[in-house]
């Protein structure tokens, strides 16, 4: 974790450490892999978080892997890391915004969660899902299966009560009594 921020506690401290326990160092492995042989560049690939964070924290990596991708998509300054912070958080959002143009909508993180170390697991995630778009990392995606229905299916479908609507079965109002019974005396 970052030391510029200052230590959880309480219910703070479950929550991060929940988060901390959703790490998998594998894919963390087969991530720096796959950038490795991406971008050309030597990566460490020990998949313990410290090392992740420490590979991809500069957000050099992450921009060359982009620029491998689709050149030119992430402007970097120079042949080298950089080393002001706020460089380095403007990489790894550039980066972020190369992968929201490339459609991974539901599985972007925060710059936050790789600078501060706050959500590694979020960034594999985001990772794999941008080699799976390629067909390079990870199980193969989707494709989706279409269905063809006929007017006759789609009619039998209207007589159907949904589960969702529950049901009346049994329902009436008798023995319903509400507030005091009139009492008609003659």
């Amino acid at each position: 974790m970052s030391s510029t921020r200052a230590t959880k506690s309480g219910f703070a401290a479950e929550a991060q450490a929940k988060t901390n326990a959703k790490y998998d160092q594998d894919h963390a492995v087969q991530c720096l892999e796959w950038i490795g042989r991406k971008t050309g560049e030597p990566v460490n690939t020990c998949g313990d978080p410290e090392n992740f964070h420490e590979q991809l924290k500069n957000g050099y990596l992450l921009a060359k892997l982009a620029n491998a991708i689709q050149p030119g998509s992430v402007k970097i300054m120079g042949n080298k890391p950089p080393t002001m912070a706020f460089k380095q958080m403007e990489l790894i959002g550039q980066f972020a915004e190369f992968c929201k143009k490339m459609g991974l909508d539901n599985e972007l993180f925060q710059t936050v969660d790789l600078y501060e170390s706050q959500n590694l697991s979020s960034v594999v995630t985001c990772i794999t899902a941008l080699g799976r778009k390629l067909g390079e990392l990870g199980p193969k995606e989707s494709k989706g299966q279409k269905r063809e229905w006929t007017e006759e299916q789609m009619k039998a479908g209207q007589n159907i009560i949904g589960l969702q609507m529950g049901t009346n079965k049994g329902a009436n109002q008798s023995g319903m009594n509400i507030g005091n019974t009139r009492h008609i005396v003659d």
